[in-house]
């Protein structure tokens, strides 16, 4: 039987994913101002995603200055579609400039307020949608995540290693409605690098 690598996370340092400057600058923005982001390793594992799904209506929860957004974006071109949502507007007209910066404005739409009640008011149905806002509002969000997103259409949440999101994890994994995976991960320059995704499809 062959041998683990003897330093795991060192070996797998190794293969974070390049990134353009604009890029490189939200890291650095992020580093800085303390902006929670979801590294270069959750983004190419978005985008990934998003084009092995062929996702086209793509719905993000939490755009901040618009780094995870980016991948989105970036994996669904040509032809997808983002709507992010955002509590911050000083966040979001960041994000707007980050976006034209990367020649995106014209597949993100950033809309500004509680996403709770801007969920509300969608119309679904979104092939692909990412959880990434306060933690003690995965759970409430649930309900529109199912409404939303089209029966085989993929649900990601990231950071669900943190406590406010134990309610959630709890429901979506005994849920029918949801295939559904919880997956304890070692994300290189994720905040925090060891968290929890969550993944699952809707299945009813």
């Amino acid at each position: 039987m062959s041998k683990m690598q003897p330093d795991l996370e060192s070996y797998f340092r190794g293969f974070v994913p390049p990134r353009d400057p604009l890029l490189l600058k939200l890291e650095q923005e992020a580093q800085a101002e303390t902006i929670p982001i979801i590294g270069p390793v959750v983004g190419e594992l978005l985008a990934l995603l998003v084009r092995a799904t062929a996702a086209v209506r793509i719905l993000e929860l939490g755009t901040a200055t618009g780094y995870s957004a980016i991948h989105l974006a970036r994996g669904s071109q040509p032809q997808g579609r983002v709507v992010s949502l955002e509590w911050d507007e000083a966040m979001a007209s960041r994000a707007r400039a980050n976006f034209a910066q990367a020649g995106l404005s014209g597949q993100i739409e950033v809309r500004v307020g509680d996403a709770l009640k801007l969920m509300a008011a969608l119309d679904g149905p979104f092939d692909f949608i990412f959880l990434d806002i306060d933690k003690e509002a995965y759970l409430p969000a649930l309900p529109h995540c199912r409404r939303l997103l089209r029966v085989g259409g993929l649900l990601f949440a990231d950071n669900t290693g943190f406590a406010g999101a134990a309610a959630f994890n709890r429901e979506i994994f005994a849920s029918p409605d949801w295939q559904t995976v919880h997956l304890l991960s070692f994300l290189p320059q994720h905040s925090p690098e060891r968290d929890g995704l969550s993944l699952a499809v809707r299945v009813k």
